[in-house]
């Protein structure tokens, strides 16, 4: 037995401290391994050979969870790594490659029962350091399930605000138009010497006009009939047709039109009628300009609730209802890409819960998103949140196809999903329940062809219901 080696073992940060018999009994039982920059120390394709004690140099491993690959971890002297005392790992969960000439002291896998009865305190020390180890891949996985989540919404988001965006630029734009048409009409009528009984029929017929609102929406075929019927009695009375498209838009009836013609003729009727259809027009263009900004402020709002971005990390009363509204509305865009019906019943009188709001609305975005995945086109999802005895109850089911037999007993574990390949990586379901079971709670699912079921159940008590 080499006493270098020994002395090294000594020397090393996480099991220096152990007896100098458990370290003589390491140094007869393993192996050096000198390993090159770029060499893999282990891979996720394969069964990891054994247990590592690093000497020198540096390994890092990298994790690809579908968003490319990633350094989550690195390795240098005095570090440990491979398949831990206890440990049920078989695959690790990325490539470990070298980036420094490096050199491990091994333990063969088929060695860990021996090395668990003879080395007693080393293998204490290494159960607390692979705690510490699944603890930081479980961050690593929260971190880049949270990304990737990040990014859909993002995009989500993105996609729903573009359309009232859109449509709030377009109806500006023709407002500007509108308005300068506007006033071209008010200067036409003001040099046209109007009577009283001029003057107050084009008020009646304004006003009636603005009182309407904003006309009820019309097919295509409905539009071009309205069209075609105005433009004829534009042709009719000599006007321009050519106005027909803008009138077309407002609420004017051929019979207003008919008792407009009554008190006017010729270019007086020519500016009334101008009058009419760009005001009319102008007060719906503002209309659907506020529509769609009060679209934007709506979904930007949901958002921000959504995420609680402008609050801290600390628990607080939570409002259940106000959290899956808010979950919804976040989705919307995708559920309307979808074509999925997406309906949220919510009990009245809903008792608020104590909880970390952004991550307490994880849970429903990770199961909802789930859900709309799941249904087909033109399909539901149906949430529903109630009080019952002890607990508070969010049930969410979508009539999809269901999920396989064989994964439904594993649907809650890391990297295990229902989907095709490509469209998800199996974390979601897995920290819903983490968070789930962070909040004393827990999430049960059944599924059969046409219903799957996530059941969230939530213990409500004195101390904590905020009624």
């Amino acid at each position: 037995m080499s006493e270098s080696l020994i002395d090294r073992l000594a020397a090393h940060r996480t099991i220096g401290s152990a007896p100098r018999e458990e370290l003589e009994w390491i140094a007869a039982h393993g192996r050096i391994r000198s390993l090159a920059v770029g060499e893999l120390l282990s891979s996720h394709q394969r069964e990891v050979q054994g247990l590592y004690f690093v000497l020198s140099g540096l390994v890092t491993i990298h994790v690809d969870r579908g968003a490319g690959s990633r350094r989550v971890m690195e390795w240098r002297a005095g570090d440990v790594t491979g398949v831990l005392p206890y440990s049920r790992m078989t695959k690790p969960p990325g490539d470990a490659v070298v980036e420094e000439a490096a050199e491990v002291f091994m333990i063969a896998r088929d060695m860990l029962p021996d090395f668990i009865r003879n080395c007693y305190v080393v293998t204490g020390m290494l159960v607390h350091v692979m705690t510490d180890r699944a603890r930081q891949f479980s961050a690593s996985d929260f971190h880049d399930e949270k990304m990737m989540s990040l990014g859909r919404l993002a995009a989500g988001l993105a996609h729903e605000l573009n359309n009232p965006a859109s449509a709030a630029a377009r109806s500006a734009k023709r407002l500007a138009e509108t308005l300068d048409g506007l006033d071209e009409a008010s200067r036409l009528l003001q040099r046209a010497h109007l009577g009283d009984a001029q003057i107050d029929e084009l008020s009646r017929l304004r006003s009636a006009c603005l009182a309407s609102g904003k006309p009820a929406p019309r097919s295509p075929i409905e539009t071009a009939d309205r069209e075609e019927a105005i433009a004829n009695w534009l042709g009719a009375h000599a006007m321009d047709q050519g106005m027909a498209p803008t009138l077309a838009e407002t609420p004017v009836s051929i019979d207003a039109l008919d008792r407009l013609a009554v008190h006017f003729a010729g270019a007086q009727l020519a500016a009334a009628l101008r009058w009419v259809a760009d005001g009319c027009a102008a007060r719906g263009l503002a209309v659907a300009v506020e529509t769609a900004t009060t679209r934007i402020h709506e979904l930007v709002g949901a958002m921000k609730s959504f995420t609680f971005m402008d609050r801290g990390s600390v628990p607080e009363l939570i409002d259940i209802g106000k959290g899956l509204a808010d979950t919804v509305a976040v989705l919307e865009g995708k559920a309307n890409q979808k074509q999925v019906t997406v309906t949220l019943d919510t009990a009245p009188g809903m008792p608020r819960l104590y909880a970390i709001g952004g991550e307490f609305n994880q849970i429903w975005e990770k199961i909802v998103d789930n859900a709309i995945d799941a249904a087909p086109v033109g399909g539901h999802v149906t949430i529903c949140a109630e009080p019952r005895d002890r607990i508070v109850a969010v049930s969410i089911v979508d009539n999809g196809p269901g999920i396989a037999p064989e994964i439904l007993p594993k649907m809650f574990e890391p990297f295990i999903t229902n989907k095709p390949w490509g469209q998800g990586i199996g974390l979601g379901l897995s920290i819903a329940r983490r968070l789930v079971s962070w909040h004393s709670g827990e999430i049960k699912v059944s599924s059969a062809p046409g219903r799957t079921e996530f059941l969230v159940t939530l213990p409500i008590s004195a101390a904590r219901a905020g009624r």
